[in-house]
């Protein structure tokens, strides 16, 4: 695989936290490690905190992965999908080869543009590992 990538779809995560249990559990992590987390989109003034006005409020949730993440590389090699990839119970990450259009990745991209999503990746500062991308629908309240 040239350039490992997963995609987030924000809109089908549900903040559940599998995909950081699975990373934690299966890296043999410390209590107080994480190599990736889930941000609450809201209120900003915690997790689980909605935004906006009753009765327009909003909450969404960000899978965010930490440059310690390693895309699961000693599984990837053996074709198994990351550990978060693989335990997300809403299939909100897809894995692939960026380079390759027809892995599950770029399908999936694709996919998600013609229903118009738009996707993203974090800024390099906010000291995210690379090659995460984030697909996101913006819909009016």
């Amino acid at each position: 695989m040239a350039t490992p990538a997963i995609l987030v779809n924000v809109n089908r995560c549900t903040g559940c936290w599998t995909c950081s249990l699975a990373c934690k559990v299966g890296h043999k992590l410390g209590t107080d490690e994480w190599w990736q987390y889930v941000n609450t989109i809201g209120d900003g003034k915690g997790v689980d905190s909605p935004g906006g006005t009753w009765p327009n409020l909003f909450m969404k949730w960000e899978p965010v992965y930490t440059k310690k993440c390693t895309l699961c590389a000693d599984r990837t090699v053996e074709g198994d999908q990351p550990f978060c990839v693989f335990n997300c119970p809403t299939e909100a990450l897809t894995y692939g080869d960026a380079d390759d259009p027809e892995s599950p990745f770029n399908v999936r991209i694709e996919e998600l543009k013609e229903l118009g999503f738009g996707v993203y990746k974090r800024h390099a500062w906010e000291g995210t590992r690379d090659n995460i991308y984030y697909a996101e629908k913006v819909t009016a309240i």
